[in-house]
């Protein structure tokens, strides 16, 4: 936390289609990860202001959801030209708030962007069902509508993607939103609230407040807010879940992982060994789909020399670059990332590459083999570009070794086998599996599926199937009564309102 000081500039609310200054007395320094440069002040909100947002979204709430899905549909068309037109403005503000290398950061609005895409389909996302005579003369239909006032609370390590998987969906579905993003990672998206303004949303159907643990609570606890979407740490996950769901709303919280790939003697070596590096490595880590054990089955073993070699030549350095890996986002990280990494020294690990030697807030590639399921170092989230190497001699012992971790975001095998490939995507017990792909992430017409304990509530978190979580089914079942056979001047089809 920090005094005021006028000289630095003060991130603002977004409540109503304005720009507020907060009333907080509370505020944090937004910070440059690669340089600890001071970008600015964030507001902690205060209660009042938490209060006024989810007021606001609950007026506005009112009449857009009588706004037809084709004319919300066209707010998404436009934004997803505005978004193009001001793809390297994101992804420069990203790479300085966040650290990503340009590349990275464009990656982030990419797959953000492609949810906005997904989103102007709406209408025919939301179409109901009927079936004429259930019974003698009695028709039942179903009719997709929406909730209301939906939240989102968002991290650091995607700050552009993670709001789009999100608020668009639920916006375009007919709710209104309020998003909290991470307190380190504000400005993409104020940059992204702004868009949507400019591409014609109403006035208080997305607002923007800022904070922690106390605006948090006020979001999960206010009486109008019908649904809260979080994606983070496993801990602040679970606080979310239990305190939404405690007063009776909809909650989905995406918590941690422990992606693995198994690594079969027959895969393509060179083209295996580069997949795990960028998997590992890529954006320092600081992923929940990150590749961070890899298990080498049999003669495998034999190609770990190889997999570190490739992992030193990748370059660290400031993301503005565009080098390899940018840094973590605080000093507070990077401490954690080395403790663990000691942590598993110290329980016998070995430490066949060592990224900790890296001024400020940067650690290299980190390569930890012999490693056992009871460190400490295997059983969290590391949170950085450290890679557990592990050693099974069958498919069956490492599918055993992945099922039996507490996490089940994510996994992978490489092989040119298609029968192991089936064997292990019907086995293990994880809700993305990769065949040769290291990162298995959907695109939005698809569903973002992590099982176990990377997921609490609603597995309904992502593109496809997200509309299912920010609607809700409304179900008619009705008997026209008066005369029997058709009826002159009634037509089949009926249209309320030309559009």
């Amino acid at each position: 936390m920090t005094a005021v000081t006028e000289k630095i500039e003060k991130v603002k609310l977004f409540i109503n289609g304005e720009l507020r200054e907060s009333q907080s007395d509370v505020w944090m320094e937004n910070c440059n990860p690669a340089t600890n440069e001071v970008l600015g002040l964030v507001p902690f909100c205060t209660e009042k202001e938490v209060d006024v947002a989810v007021q606001t979204a609950h007026k506005a709430y009112k009449n857009w959801r009588e706004t037809p899905p084709s004319q919300r549909a066209r707010v998404f068309f436009k934004l997803q030209a505005l978004i193009r037109d001001h793809m390297d403005d994101l992804a420069l503000c990203l790479c300085r708030e966040q650290g990503k290398t340009l590349s990275d950061a464009k990656g982030d609005v990419m797959r953000g962007l492609e949810v906005v895409e997904y989103a102007t389909g709406i209408p025919s996302l939301i179409m109901g069902e009927m079936v004429e005579n259930v019974s003698k003369q009695i028709d039942t239909y179903s009719v997709q509508q929406p909730l209301g006032v939906c939240v989102g609370i968002t991290p650091f390590n995607f700050p552009a993607m993670i709001p789009m998987w999100m608020f668009p969906i639920a916006i375009a579905a007919g709710n209104t939103f309020v998003l909290k993003p991470s307190e380190q990672t504000p400005m993409t998206a104020m940059m992204l609230v702004d868009l949507m303004k400019q591409a014609g949303l109403p006035d208080g159907v997305l607002n923007v407040v800022h904070g922690g643990p106390d605006v948090v609570n006020g979001l999960c606890d206010h009486p109008l807010v019908k649904a809260v979407s979080f994606v983070g740490s496993v801990g602040t996950g679970h606080h979310v879940f239990d305190r939404a769901t405690k007063s009776g709303k909809r909650c989905q919280a995406l918590l941690g992982a422990k992606n693995h790939a198994v690594i079969m003697p027959d895969a393509n070596k060179e083209k295996t060994l580069r997949a795990i590096a960028g998997a590992a490595f890529g954006a320092s880590g600081q992923r929940c789909m990150a590749l961070s054990v890899a298990i080498f089955v049999g003669e495998a073993n034999e190609w770990i020399d190889e997999l570190v070699k490739i992992a030193r030549e990748l370059k660290v350095g400031p993301g503005e670059e565009d080098l390899d890996l940018g840094p973590l986002i605080s000093p507070q990280a990077k401490e954690r990332v080395v403790n663990f990494i000691q942590s598993a020294i110290d329980d016998g690990a070995q430490c066949r590459l060592d990224g900790r030697g890296e001024p400020g807030n940067f650690v290299a590639p980190t390569i930890l083999s012999d490693v056992r399921a009871n460190m400490t170092a295997y059983q969290e989230e590391i949170f950085g570009p450290v890679l557990l190497i592990m050693k099974a001699k069958s498919l069956k012992e490492a599918i055993e070794l992945i099922n039996a971790n507490e996490y089940g975001n994510g996994t992978a095998i490489f092989t040119e086998s298609g029968q192991t490939a089936r064997y292990f995507q019907h086995h293990v017990d994880v809700g993305q599996v990769g065949v040769n792909i290291p990162i298995p992430v959907p695109l939005p017409f698809f569903s973002f599926t992590g099982w176990r304990g990377s997921i609490r509530g609603d597995h309904n978190a992502y593109g496809k199937h997200a509309v299912r979580f920010y609607t809700q089914t409304k179900t008619i079942t009705s008997r026209w009564l008066g005369q029997e056979g058709p009826s002159s001047g009634i037509n089949t089809t009926i249209q309320m309102e030309s559009l």
